[in-house]
C-alpha cells in the first residue's frame, strides 16, 4: 500500500478525533454568569426588604431585614411558613407565577395569635425571666413549640433507677385515691 493512500484516513481520522475533544471540553465547562476576569461568578446582589407596615408588637424602628431575621426564627420554632399567618394578595403576582403575600393584613386569626404569644414570652422574659441570677437563655416560640406549630405536652419520664412503674388498679368505689408521694 502507498503511503498517499494512507494520509487520507489518518487525516480524517486526526480531524474526527479534534471534534470529539472539542465538543467534550465544551460540554464539561462551566455553566451560568461568569465572571469577565476569570474565576468563579460575582455572588447575587444581596436581597432587600421593604419597610415594615403595620407593626403592633414588633418595634417600629425595625427595618425589613431585621423583621425578615425575626419572621424566619419563628418559622423554625413553630415549624411553619409564612403562609400560616399571611394571606396571599391575588392582586400582586410575583415573578414565579403565583400570589405575593400581603404581610400587613390582620384576617388570618394565626397572625393574632403570634401576636399574643409574642407579647407573652416578652413578658415572661421582662417580668420573671430577669430576675432570675441564674437564668441566661430567655423564653423563645421553641422553649415549647419545639418545631411544631401546636406544642407537644410535655410526659414525665419514669425515674430510671426505680423501673417501669406496675399499672395501678383505680380505687375503689367511694374511697379517695392515695396522694403521690
Amino acid at each position: 500500500m502507498k503511503p498517499s493512500s494512507l494520509a487520507l484516513p489518518a487525516s480524517a481520522t486526526a480531524l474526527l478525533t479534534a471534534a470529539v475533544f472539542a465538543v467534550a471540553t465544551v460540554a464539561q465547562a462551566p455553566q451560568g454568569p461568569q465572571n469577565p476576569a476569570g474565576g468563579p461568578p460575582p455572588p447575587p446582589p444581596p436581597r432587600t426588604y421593604l419597610a415594615p407596615t403595620n407593626l403592633k408588637v414588633l418595634p417600629k424602628n425595625l427595618t425589613g431585614q431585621q423583621v425578615r431575621d425575626i419572621m424566619e426564627q419563628w418559622e423554625g420554632s413553630l415549624g411553619v411558613h409564612c403562609s400560616t399567618c399571611h394571606t396571599p394578595d391575588p392582586n400582586n403576582i410575583g415573578p414565579n407565577g403565583r400570589p405575593q403575600l400581603n404581610f400587613a393584613d390582620d384576617s388570618k386569626p394565626e397572625k393574632a395569635t403570634a401576636r399574643l404569644m409574642y407579647t407573652m414570652t416578652e413578658d415572661i422574659n421582662r417580668n420573671y425571666v430577669s430576675r432570675i441570677e441564674s437564668s441566661e437563655a430567655p423564653v423563645t416560640c421553641g422553649t415549647c413549640h419545639r418545631g411544631h406549630l401546636g406544642p407537644e405536652p410535655f410526659v414525665i419520664p419514669p425515674d430510671e433507677h426505680d423501673g417501669p412503674r406496675p399499672p395501678q388498679a383505680p380505687p375503689p368505689a367511694g374511697t379517695k385515691p392515695p396522694l403521690p408521694h
